[in-house]
């Protein structure tokens, strides 16, 4: 296993291909889940024509806001269970 060169971050170490590549596919699974969570903030429903997007939408957005910090949070802590840090 071969460990990818990159700059000292203070409290984290260098981490290998595999490890990194991990963490790209996090990050775009949380991009996938934070397009999925716009789409909920501005869904309204189907008019005949098709669905609706537009601002406000007519989810309960409280809970969208709620699920949208609970997967942020979710994907901080794997990609932090990832990296390993050793400071706070």
């Amino acid at each position: 296993m071969e460990t990818m060169t990159q700059p000292k971050i203070v409290g984290y170490r260098q981490l290998s291909e595999e490890e990194v590549a991990l963490m790209n596919e996090g990050k775009a699974l949380a991009e996938m889940c934070g397009a999925y969570v716009a789409k909920l903030r501005g869904y309204t429903p189907d008019n005949g024509d098709g669905p609706i997007i537009a601002p406000g939408g007519s989810l309960d957005q409280r809970w969208i806001d709620i699920g949208a910090t609970d997967l942020q949070r979710g994907f901080m802590a794997v990609i932090r269970g990832i990296a390993k840090p050793t400071t706070f």
